[in-house]
């Protein structure tokens, strides 16, 4: 059974990680070409070390920081998912909060724990008084599928900075 709480600032240390695999091995990925989506052969794999569990709690740290959320999926204890959301809205409204962090650990994934966390994110963004989930998300095929089933499509104001960081992610949006 999962259990979903929100994740204190106390419960941020490197053992959270214990039982999580960020591992993603990604073959083909969404590319804009000529004002296009396509689809193209990219390969890599996406794998998170000590080093990247450390870079990921300062971002928690840093959303909770600034009034937002984190939220975790618990089997037996141990964390197998979490979304956070950022507590400064963004856009020329300040109608988006952004989606930070989305991920479910390889060992269960397509089990709905993706989906409950992001409904979860986005009651979150909603007490923020924000119209609008942004989601600046990884361009594999098998990430974009989960995002277009959640109903997200392509944002309609893109946020430089999130494009700038990454810019072979997909900039999506979720209407709260």
């Amino acid at each position: 059974m999962t259990e979903y709480r929100k994740i204190s600032a106390e419960m941020l240390d490197t053992e959270l990680f214990s039982g999580f695999i960020r591992r993603q091995e990604v073959k083909k990925c969404w590319r804009k070409s000529g004002g296009r989506w396509v689809i193209k052969d990219v390969e890599f794999v996406d794998d998170w070390d000590a080093g990247d569990h450390r870079r990921v709690l300062g971002q928690l740290r840093d959303v909770l920081d600034s009034g937002g959320a984190v939220w975790g999926a618990f089997r037996e204890g141990r964390l197998k998912g979490f979304a956070s959301v950022d507590g400064r809205l963004i856009g020329s409204k300040r109608q988006y909060a952004v989606l930070a962090e989305l991920h479910v650990s390889e060992d269960c994934r397509r089990m709905g724990m993706g989906r409950e966390l992001f409904y979860r994110a986005a009651e979150s963004a909603r007490g923020l008084g924000a119209g609008k989930l942004y989601i600046s998300t990884m361009s594999a095929v098998e990430s974009q599928a989960f995002y277009i089933s959640m109903g997200c499509v392509e944002a309609v104001e893109p946020d430089p900075w999130h494009v700038e960081k990454e810019p072979c992610d997909v900039q999506r949006e979720y209407v709260l």
